[in-house]
């Protein structure tokens, strides 16, 4: 397996987290009993924003991105992706990387480095540049619409303030995250090349971490249906 598992394995994670990226509903509109039901065809359309979510201060950023880094399953899900990583490990990997309990600390301790770089990176150009880090649901209904939105979130997202900008924490998350295995991975991986490709595969991860939060309220439904466990509600 290559290291465009790191896509699966940000939407399962994503996926199996709790709503973390869920707007706090208005105080205006509580949720009640007495509210009708949604129509079949606005099940598939998120609710549309009543107003712009109170903003993060610095120390509500860190809380943001300390969740992020350990959300649930994040453990779990490391597990499985280093399993497989080792199963079909990259020819050229030292037998130390390859073999045995060393073997799959080493992978796994590379896959939370790599998880955690994106978030920490994120977390200081956010906090520096007053850029909002949660995302934002699409207020249309389609999957295409949706879908289109959760690709622009990756390159434009918001200002503390909910204006649209470029999203440097993206760009700066996914530098870190190439670029920390430089600093332990086996030669012929630490190099500029290979960290350029897994920042690019970062970057492309959040495009899965936002589809998954896009999604969620559809995924969710279908995962209790399915009496799939720990699916965020």
């Amino acid at each position: 397996m290559t290291r465009y598992g790191i896509l699966l394995v940000t939407f399962a994670c994503a996926v199996c987290a709790l709503p973390s990226h869920a707007q706090p509903q208005s105080a205006a509109q509580p949720q009640s009993a007495a509210q009708p039901q949604s129509s079949p065809t606005a099940t598939t359309a998120p609710v549309p924003k009543t107003g712009v979510p109170p903003q993060l201060t610095i120390k509500g950023k860190l809380r943001y991105f300390a969740r992020e880094s350990f959300r649930p399953g994040v453990w779990a899900v490391a597990g499985i992706y280093t399993g497989i990583e080792m199963a079909h490990p990259p020819k050229t990997y030292p037998p130390e990387w390859r073999q045995g309990v060393g073997g799959f600390a080493r992978n796994y301790g590379d896959f939370m480095a790599s998880w955690t770089a994106v978030q920490g990176g994120k977390f200081v150009v956010a906090a520096a540049t007053h850029e909002d880090p949660r995302y934002s649901p699409s207020t249309r209904s389609g999957l295409v619409p949706r879908s289109l939105h959760a690709l622009k979130f990756v390159f434009i997202d918001h200002s503390d303030s909910g204006r649209n900008r470029l999203a440097l924490s993206n760009f700066a998350g996914a530098a870190a995250g190439g670029f920390v295995g430089n600093a332990y991975l086996p030669d012929g991986y630490n190099d500029a090349s290979h960290a350029y490709t897994r920042s690019a595969l970062a970057l492309s991860g959040f495009l899965t971490s936002n589809l998954a939060d896009e999604f969620h309220p559809e995924i969710v439904r279908i995962a209790h249906k399915l009496h799939i466990p720990f699916v965020g509600k």
